[in-house]
């Protein structure tokens, strides 16, 4: 029972912290995946680290011009998603990690798993909406 009431506050403690890094997780991943692209065709780290920025820096611009300047609800929403669903993998896999060495049930892990993915995915949302909308507002 111990090592439950433990698992369930540290995931609670990870999305804490994930609630506030959730909309750099598409930026991340976009960086990554071009550096691994870009050194693994031969360039150098320096040229790779500079088409990872790129890469980071052309996932979000586009999306806060959107929220910034779009008026319709669908297409805000869809931009927010586009966001949202690398948001909500991480915390998958963050609870995921954080959870399996401690709870035996594989249904459990699942469950709190998903909970906390689509916590953290809530999370991006919600930041990414408030610094769109505040970013191009004014």
């Amino acid at each position: 029972m111990t090592l439950i009431l433990l698992a369930i506050s540290l995931t609670i403690t990870f999305c804490v912290i994930a609630w506030h890094l959730a909309i750099y997780a598409l930026p991340v991943m976009t960086g990554i995946t071009a550096f691994q692209y870009v050194y693994a065709t031969g360039s150098g780290f320096m040229m790779s680290a500079l088409a990872a920025v790129a890469a980071a820096i052309g996932s979000i611009v586009p999306v806060i011009g959107v929220l910034g300047f779009a008026k319709n609800p669908a297409l805000r929403l869809m931009a927010l998603a586009i966001f949202a669903i690398p948001a909500v993998i991480a915390g998958y896999a963050l609870v995921h990690g954080v959870t399996k060495h401690m709870i035996d049930s594989a249904i459990a892990i699942n469950i709190l798993g998903g909970i906390g993915g689509i916590v953290i995915g809530i999370a991006a949302v919600v930041n990414l909406n408030a610094v769109g909308t505040a970013a191009l507002s004014r």
